[in-house]
């Protein structure tokens, strides 16, 4: 995540590895700049948005985690 390395259980989705790991935040909004994480946890709110390999716009609490995946947050993520 983000350039450094993010241990996780298989199965287990980028949402809950990265709580798991104590980030419960990893991007803000665009207007007031509040932190975003993992909201509803299924799919429908867009709050835990990152990029997955160079994909933008990918809800964490939906893609499982997986050896050798690139993952970034950030601003742009949610363009």
């Amino acid at each position: 995540m983000d350039g450094e390395p993010l241990p996780f259980v298989p199965g287990q989705t980028l949402a809950a590895a990265l709580v798991a790991s104590g980030r419960v935040a990893w991007r803000t909004t665009r207007t007031g700049r509040r932190p975003r994480g993992i909201f509803c946890g299924i799919g429908v709110c867009f709050d835990c948005l990152v990029t997955v390999d160079g994909t933008g716009g990918q809800r964490a609490c939906l893609v499982r985690a997986r050896t050798g995946m690139a993952v970034t947050t950030g601003e742009d993520d949610d363009e």
